[in-house]
């Protein structure tokens, strides 16, 4: 199965020349591979797909048995896919690394770190403002101003694609550093509500959307058979800055005071993002902005029924995933626990996360893409019912949580936008994944303030929000065990 690597929500949209790397060799294993998962008759996989439309252009071509019958018949589902009558001849050109395939990788790890090193330590940010700035606000509005910027994040990510076709990444990333360092540098003058909304939600939301987007599209285009290691390299970088930023801004906040432990952050940001603008380089050949249809949303799609189910899934996750991301500082203060520890506890989880995403990616390959993140939401619920709930004032719980909870959502953003891909052909899936992302972005927007509601409506008491999160994600794996039995049915040993 070909590699699958890291991917996560942000860089999808640019997965883009996958359906030949298997074709020269071993042709009939491959389509045994893709009868034996299930695929139903007039629905081809990227690989069949590929085998067929090689035998129908060369069929003379030596390891394809012309007297197999299956090579013989047309695909019953008729497509001009233009993109893969020249994959072959594009997978000779990508260079798999060299100077300047792995220069774009550092650059793209920078960028990536930059944007959600700053995500992943919202916790902090969200105890900080709580307890000062914004002391006389409630939990589900303060929740508005990290839900909006995440929001923007993934609704803005989609249109930028054909952007970075025609211009290339260099304006695209100046632009989003420009906006991002802004954010940072004047947090620390925020001092009113809608201070906050404007310099974090609009700023930093459209600022790492315009960084993230092609930083992850460049490494497409030096890497094809190693793309799913280098994007998984690149992207990584996320859980390290959510371990390094957490632990920092514990020891400057009391140190330096919050307006200069934003600056020295921004800082940072200023070289990371410099070394973005810097290695961060395009190489295949511009295509003009003929039309964004193909990235726009369509809801016509949703009549497919296993991907209106991966969708619906995805939004719950989005729901269930952020609310301990955001809300175990908070938590664990509120139990007895010191602030030191509560800064300490998100960078274990994020730790966790680490480790998780590499793994997810070699699991997937072995057991599925799809298989991977339902055993993986799963087990999202058994942590936050079994772990979670009960944990109370218990430090080892709560460590113990955090790490299990860290290992095993770090696949969850990962895989999904893969699991999208699998429900449609490579030239649809720029329009599937915008008319997803549309849909799962205003579950990025609502889900923090709904369980920031729920901990103000209970007075305090995490009960509530750790339900809503764990039930979260129960709808979400009803989803997607849905969606797969509707695309490949209740084998359970099929790899999908």
């Amino acid at each position: 199965m070909q590699s699958v690597g890291n991917y996560l929500a942000e860089d999808s949209c640019f997965i883009k020349h996958q359906q030949s790397q298997n074709v020269v060799t071993g042709n009939e294993s491959q389509l045994d591979n893709v009868q034996e998962r299930g695929v139903k008759p007039g629905i081809h996989s990227v690989t069949e797909k590929s085998v067929i439309e090689t035998q129908t252009q060369n069929p003379s071509q030596p390891g394809l048995d012309s007297e197999k019958g299956i090579f013989a018949q047309p695909p019953t589902v008729q497509d001009s896919d233009e993109s893969s009558n020249t994959d072959e001849d594009d997978k000779d050109d990508f260079p798999e690394g060299g100077l300047k395939g792995w220069s774009v990788v550092v650059g793209s790890f920078c960028g990536s770190f930059s944007v959600f090193g700053i995500i992943n330590s919202t916790a902090i940010l969200l105890q900080y403002f709580e307890e000062h700035q914004l002391k006389d606000y409630s939990p589900g509005q303060i929740g508005w101003i990290f839900g909006f910027a995440l929001f923007l994040t993934f609704f803005c990510g989609a249109p930028i694609g054909p952007i970075f076709d025609a211009y290339g990444p260099r304006a695209l990333i100046a632009s989003g550093s420009v906006l991002l360092i802004a954010s940072m540098f004047l947090l620390g003058l925020c001092t009113q509500y809608w201070h906050f909304f404007i310099v974090y939600s609009v700023l930093n939301g459209i600022g790492g959307c315009l960084i993230n987007t092609p930083c992850i599209a460049s490494i497409g285009h030096y890497f094809l058979r190693k793309r799913g290691n280098a994007t998984g390299i690149a992207m990584t970088s996320g859980s390290i800055g959510g371990i390094i930023f957490p632990l920092m801004l514990q020891r400057l906040f009391p140190m330096v005071g919050f307006a200069w432990a934003t600056r020295i952050l921004g800082f940072i940001l200023v070289f990371l993002l410099g070394m973005a603008n810097l290695l961060v380089r395009s190489r295949l050949p511009r295509k003009k902005i003929v039309s964004l249809k193909k990235v726009s949303p369509d809801l016509t799609v949703f009549k497919d029924l296993p991907f209106l189910f991966v969708t619906l899934g995805i939004f719950l996750m989005e729901w269930g995933i952020f609310v301990p991301l955001t809300y175990i500082t908070t938590y664990v203060t509120s139990h007895g626990q010191s602030a030191n520890f509560g800064f300490q506890i998100l960078a274990i989880m994020n730790a966790g996360s680490f480790f998780g995403r590499f793994f997810a990616g070699l699991v997937a390959d072995m057991i599925g893409r799809m298989n991977t993140l339902i055993c993986s939401i799963a087990m999202c619920v058994i942590a936050c019912f079994a772990l979670w709930l009960p944990a109370g004032n218990s430090t080892p719980m709560i460590i113990v949580f955090s790490v299990i909870f860290g290992f095993v959502s770090g696949s969850n953003l990962s895989l999904s936008p893969v699991c999208v891909g699998q429900l449609c052909k490579t030239e649809h899936y720029g329009r599937y994944f915008a008319t997803c992302w549309m849909f799962v972005a205003f579950g990025t927007l609502t889900g923090l303030p709904i369980a920031g509601q729920i901990l103000t409506a209970m007075d305090g008491d995490y009960t509530g929000l750790i339900i809503f999160a764990g039930i979260s994600y129960i709808a979400a794996l009803a989803c997607l065990i849905a969606a797969r039995v509707l695309a490949v049915g209740w084998k359970i040993r099929t790899i999908y």
